[in-house]
């Protein structure tokens, strides 16, 4: 029964956070989601990756772009693969000058979606009406 019970939660278990347009954000943020992760069992290294992908992209949601913004964390399987997936979805690009909401500190940005790429399987940006999502998904087995 246990089992059954385990593979149910991980068919789909999802957590979704708004997220406050303030640098604050990212730590606070970073600690729940440390706790998600771990009530989900997830390797220790995998979820220190998630966790530096999920603060990358927070940040550059709350410095590059216009609130609101949210993040979704979710965990599912399908057709023998199971993965974790990171989204953060916000309002667009904060200025149309391309200055930041947020004035990064000087020598801190540019290598965010970098390090996303490197330590997520797949990753991507979808545009729509609502604004624009950045995610990344983790193989989980």
């Amino acid at each position: 029964m246990t089992a059954q019970l385990d593979a149910a939660v991980r068919e789909a278990s999802e957590h979704v956070c708004p997220l406050p347009h303030i640098p604050e954000a990212v730590s606070v943020v970073r600690r729940r989601m440390r706790t998600v992760l771990a009530d989900w069992n997830l390797a220790p290294d995998l979820a220190e990756d998630a966790l530096l992908v999920i603060s990358e992209l927070i940040t550059n949601a709350v410095v590059h772009a216009l609130p609101p913004a949210a993040l979704r964390l979710s965990r599912a399987g399908a057709d023998g693969r199971d993965t974790l997936r990171v989204e953060v979805t916000d309002a667009g690009p904060a200025a149309a000058d391309g200055r930041p909401a947020v004035e990064p500190c000087a020598g801190e940005h540019g290598r965010g979606i970098g390090i996303v790429t490197a330590l997520s399987a797949e990753c991507g940006t979808q545009v729509h009406p609502g604004g624009t999502t950045r995610w990344a998904e983790f193989l989980t087995v």
